[in-house]
């Protein structure tokens, strides 16, 4: 599956209303050149009165809904179009990071399709999935320590 229609609708919302998110998680891993595959995209952002308004009309763009899973101590915002698939998670915190201000200057840009994408360095994506600790995250992670090994001898 080609995940690049649906990242240009997301990334084509994002920009319409300046709502500034970087990726993260295993997308931002594949755009690293992981090989790692998922079927949602991860974004941190900044959790204030005007970013929620600004996923709001982001959902709204998508034709999705914005839900809050429960999952303990989690401020996760899901945009979610079941019709389409589509399954976004806006997150303000994530484990292993320490602000949005700090992974974002260590992200790059990256264009998709004319439009730039601020994608998480894979040191960070690294050391959030560390943090978690979660089993599927410890099970990547030998994935993505090669790859950045592989980057680095480049």
């Amino acid at each position: 599956m080609n995940a690049t229609p649906l990242l240009t609708r997301i990334l084509t919302a994002l920009h319409e209303h300046r709502l500034e998110a970087v990726l993260i998680g295993n997308a931002a891993a594949a755009m690293h050149g992981a090989p790692v595959t998922t079927l949602d995209f991860d974004f941190m952002f900044r959790d204030t009165p005007t970013n929620l308004r600004k996923l709001k009309a982001v959902a709204a763009d998508l034709h999705a809904m914005i839900l809050r899973p429960f999952y303990p101590v989690s401020r996760l915002y899901r945009v979610v179009d079941d019709d389409t698939g589509l399954q976004v998670d806006f997150m303000p915190q994530i484990h292993g990071v320490r602000s949005f201000e700090g992974l974002r200057s260590r992200s790059a840009v990256r264009d998709v399709v004319g439009l730039p994408l601020r994608v998480a360095s894979l040191d960070d994506i690294i050391a959030s999935k560390r943090a978690a600790g979660r089993d599927r995250d410890k099970a990547v992670l030998p994935v993505l320590e090669k790859t950045l090994k592989s980057m680095r001898k480049r």
